[in-house]
């Protein structure tokens, strides 16, 4: 007999999937250039030049058998001393290389992780809304998924709906900062205030709480500070990925960092390579760990996804939508007008808008607008935008 729950996965992929696949047909069927597919995170801004110069110099300067060879299972030591030297070059954390684990991007780093923290029965804490896939990866490794739903309209955690979410069996916090699906970044003080919550909950039940920091979108803030959560909490792990600062999402590359001032920090870092052994995830692509290697502290050209959200914001409250102002990220969190937003979605659809509603992320009555597109789309598709506000209105 098969895993009924894998093949329930299988056979229902997420609604970003769905709606992303919604739109390949009908770009089929009507031409890409009249669909508007704000659904997927997929970055439409090139690699910085250095990347491909770097992967270049590899491939012509390297001997084969090494660079397509097996690194170490953790990943190749130059690489990890890089991004240890860049972690600390910018915040100061005390990193070294013996606590960078590589990995196959961001859903291999948080598999990872959660698999190396979670007993059977532990709880970890989503704050809603979320990335879906959070709910598939906690309850994989065992976990009991407890959700906190941040408060509106600025979707930022309240302490008090927090305190009252933990428990005894508390493991672990994901903290998404920037967020998806909400573009939002928790202010130092905020964070300041659940790290000190959770310490005190800690003491209470005489447990470690971890906050796991997923982090690929660390680097698309606009102007706002980026807390680094180590440097506030000390039982942390970050999930970073390349997939958005360098615009890599296909190459499936990024790392763990587990930070030296966590309990057990060498036995929470032998769980981590623990955890990708049993996942089958030792060794990321050798080529990428390589080529990013050469570009860490680079990133593409975000100014230009600032631009788009400029442009998409503005003009969207000028129609009469409402939204939450995001600060970094390339999501726009779009209340849906009348607060059904898979009808809204299906509606958008007469008029060639995909859209992602936000009821899988924790936030009914919103949809997720992806500005991760051309210029070009963004201003073709504002009258389909205004359209669909006039058909929502009854004013058509």
């Amino acid at each position: 007999m098969i895993s009924k729950k894998m093949e329930q996965l299988g056979k229902k992929s997420s609604v970003i999937r769905e709606i992303f696949e919604y739109g390949k047909r009908r770009k089929a069927e009507i031409g890409a250039e009249n669909v508007f597919d704000f659904s997927l995170g997929n970055p439409s801004i090139p690699a910085p030049p250095e990347f491909g110069a770097a992967l270049l110099e590899l491939i012509e300067k390297s001997d084969p058998t090494a660079l397509h060879g097996y690194t170490s299972a953790a990943g190749d030591l130059s690489v990890r001393a890089r991004i240890a030297e860049n972690i600390n070059s910018r915040f100061s954390a005390g990193a070294s290389a013996e606590q960078i684990y590589m990995t196959c991007g961001a859903a291999a780093s948080l598999t990872i992780s959660l698999s190396a923290l979670i007993n059977e029965g532990d709880e970890v804490i989503l704050l809603a809304p979320f990335f879906p896939e959070y709910r598939v990866f906690c309850e994989k490794a065992g976990a009991v998924v407890r959700v906190v739903s941040c408060r509106e309209p600025d979707f930022l955690p309240r302490a008090e709906d927090l305190s009252a979410a933990i428990n005894e069996k508390t493991k672990a916090i994901i903290i998404n900062s920037p967020n998806n699906p909400t573009g939002v970044i928790i202010p130092k003080e905020k964070m300041a205030e659940i790290a000190a919550l959770l310490s005190k909950k800690g003491e209470e039940f005489g447990t470690d709480i971890y906050i796991i920091a997923d982090e690929p979108y660390r680097e698309l803030s606009y102007g706002m500070e980026v807390p680094y959560i180590p440097n506030l909490y000390d039982n942390t792990v970050v999930c970073y990925s390349f997939s958005k600062s360098l615009s890599l999402p296909g190459e499936r590359i990024g790392y763990i960092f587990v930070s030296p001032r966590a309990k057990d920090s060498a036995d929470l870092f032998a769980a981590v390579c623990g955890a990708g052994r049993a996942l089958g995830f030792v060794c990321a692509p050798s080529l990428m760990q390589y080529a990013v290697g050469k570009c860490i502290g680079l990133t593409s050209d975000i100014e230009l996804y600032r631009q788009n959200r400029d442009l998409l914001f503005g003009a969207l409250m000028d129609i009469g939508y409402s939204a939450v102002y995001p600060d970094g990220a390339f999501y726009l969190f779009l209340r849906a007008p009348g607060g059904d937003a898979p009808a809204f979605c299906e509606k958008a659809k007469k008029y060639e808008l995909l859209l992602v509603p936000g009821d899988s992320f924790g936030g009914e009555g919103y949809v997720r607008i992806s500005y991760c597109v051309s210029r070009e789309q963004i201003e073709r598709s504002l009258p389909a935008f205004k359209e669909l506000y006039k058909d929502c209105m009854g004013e058509k």
